[in-house]
């Protein structure tokens, strides 16, 4: 069988140019007439295809966690297409891995806890926090036995929360909340799960744990949960971070980027069961258990983010976070004191947002 190869790019060029000699010659104007449109046309295709904008690049980092994995929304539907953006969501086991590769300029920005970012490992550019995706509304707490009630009874008793992590942070707004000073509880260093497997076995009195662990321990062992962050205004504060330098030369991706994530938000308000569905397929999970575990949270809309950047919440919440990681040293980490808050990117998105 002969196989028939397209002719190069410059023959076709030669072999129209050469037709069009021929017709010419010819004094055929109505041929002419057929190429020279033919040309005006191709032309005109190559100049618009080169005056279309080309999609800006991100590559983005986030550990498993509800709100940080409904931005699979806009990765499964046409959402980052529409902002002009093509985004890479790299996946990580834990926060400090996300915050670390992001520091390093191995992503251009990461989903991480306000708590993380302060404690950033030293780098030459500063962390930069331009937007939030939620704040912990009962999805975090603290699980104990049965004879213990209350936060109050922590005093003198051996509580599983790993050090400098956001479950120590929630440990201490919790302390803090019914006046038990941190010193006052034996701190267990230990990991979600093997403060589960040390509950089991009465090695632990409490644990701080999040949904839907947290409750799911509580019935294992016939306890019960004696605080959530429903009780309080918590600062357990999850957002976009980025670097200093980036936030500035990446401004206009980066405002596409939290318009990308309004359009998320405003399909959870309009068509939750949609959203839940498509995320959790990706995620390999249950719809309903992923809505329950987003149902914690306070979602990071636009609301939310006038409150943090407008009206002082963000800058309140930083203070506080300083105050409770001074308030127990035993996690021996230094706080970043050039944490950046850039609202440039979130309020020119809220100007622009339409639904």
């Amino acid at each position: 069988m002969i196989s028939l190869q397209p002719l190069p790019l410059n023959i076709v060029f030669v072999s129209q140019r050469t037709r069009l000699s021929h017709v010419l010659k010819s004094r055929n104007p109505r041929g002419a007439g057929v190429i020279l449109l033919f040309w005006a046309t191709l032309g005109l295709v190559l100049l618009l295809a080169a005056c279309q904008p080309r999609p800006a690049s991100l590559k983005i980092g986030l550990n498993s966690w509800p709100g940080f994995d409904v931005i699979a929304y806009a990765e499964a539907t046409d959402i980052f297409e529409r902002r002009g953006l093509e985004v890479e969501l790299v996946r990580f086991d834990n926060a400090q891995d996300t915050t670390r590769a992001m520091m390093r300029g191995a992503l251009d920005a990461a989903f991480v806890n306000l708590w993380d970012v302060l404690q950033a490992d030293p780098a030459e550019d500063s962390p930069t926090y331009i937007m939030v995706t939620n704040v912990s509304n009962g999805s975090d707490g603290i699980v104990a036995h049965k004879e213990i009630s209350s936060v109050e009874d922590l005093g003198g008793r051996r509580v599983g929360a790993k050090l400098g992590t956001v479950n120590h942070l929630i440990l201490l707004e919790a302390l803090q909340l019914h006046g038990v000073p941190a010193q006052a509880v034996e701190l267990a260093d230990v990991s979600n799960e093997i403060a589960v497997t040390q509950l089991r076995d009465d090695r632990l009195d409490a644990a701080v744990l999040w949904e839907p662990l947290l409750s799911q321990t509580a019935d294992e062992i016939g306890g019960q949960v004696i605080y959530t962050t429903r009780d309080t205004d918590s600062v357990v504060i999850d957002g976009l971070a980025t670097r200093g330098e980036m936030a500035r030369s990446r401004r206009t991706a980066l405002k596409q980027l939290v318009l990308a994530w309004f359009d998320v938000m405003h399909a959870i308000e309009t068509q939750p069961e949609e959203v839940f569905e498509i995320v959790a397929e990706r995620l390999g999970q249950d719809p309903a258990a992923f809505a329950e575990d987003y149902a914690g949270l306070e979602k990071g809309n636009i609301a939310l983010n006038r409150e943090m950047f407008e009206g002082g919440r963000l800058k309140d919440a930083i203070a506080q976070l300083t105050r409770l990681f001074e308030a127990d040293p035993r996690h021996g980490r230094l706080l970043r004191e050039d944490l950046q808050v850039d609202a440039a990117p979130v309020m020119s998105a809220i100007e622009e947002w339409q639904p």
